[in-house]
């Protein structure tokens, strides 16, 4: 099972400083945010970064793109912070070992803008006349999510038996729980899933060509 950790905590932060440095700064970020305002407050997350997108004037939130990446580090509560945190730390070390430190972030980022794309999207076509503000880093975990589904369906012998049905489990429960909780935004989790399969796809294919060129 390549979820389980038995990493030491200095191991950890060599083997997968990516991972490390992402889990940090949105813990110091949500305390940064705490100690300001109220995270879940609409108005103070818009203005410590959230994404927001109004239908009239925004409706895909690129009069301040930035919003896009900075609303990846931002939670609107400890137990939203404690839950996704705790998914990061847990479902991604396996994946920056397979893409490397660099391409990891690349593809985390990505994700994570996935996500809010997909939800500014939605709001659109099903003419959302309310203003939209969204925070978390789900997104771009979903993305994690997506890449080792990705991997589970087409390099199943790059997974054990046990870790497929994981994220098989975790995938169904994600979107059942997205659909119960109003405050979940499920269109969020499904663009950064979505982007995160089709992401890796990239990658694998990537990688398969560099070694058909080798040997």
């Amino acid at each position: 099972m390549i979820f389980i950790r038995y990493e030491s905590f200095r191991s950890y932060l060599k083997l997968y400083p990516v991972t490390s440095v992402l889990i940090a700064l949105n813990i110091v970020y949500f305390i940064i945010i705490a100690w300001n305002g109220d995270p879940n407050n609409a108005y103070d997350a818009s203005k410590f970064g959230a994404f927001v997108t109004d239908s009239g004037n925004n409706p895909f939130g690129m009069q301040q793109p930035w919003r896009y990446i900075t609303s990846i580090f931002m939670h609107s509560g400890i137990e939203h912070l404690l839950y996704n945190m705790f998914a990061l730390l847990v479902f991604a070390p396996p994946l920056e070992h397979l893409l490397g430190h660099v391409r990891y972030l690349f593809f985390y980022l990505l994700c994570g803008i996935g996500g809010n794309a997909m939800s500014a999207f939605v709001n659109v076509v099903e003419g959302d006349l309310y203003s939209h503000v969204g925070v978390g880093a789900s997104g771009a975990i979903y993305g994690v999510y997506g890449a080792f589904l990705f991997i589970s369906l087409f390099r199943k012998q790059q997974l054990d038996e046990g870790s497929r049905k994981t994220v098989y489990a975790i995938l169904i429960f994600g979107v059942i729980y997205s659909f119960l909780v109003p405050s979940i935004d499920l269109w969020a989790h499904i663009g950064g899933a979505l982007t995160g399969f089709l992401l890796y796809n990239v990658f694998d294919r990537i990688r398969t060509r560099k070694k058909q060129r080798l040997s």
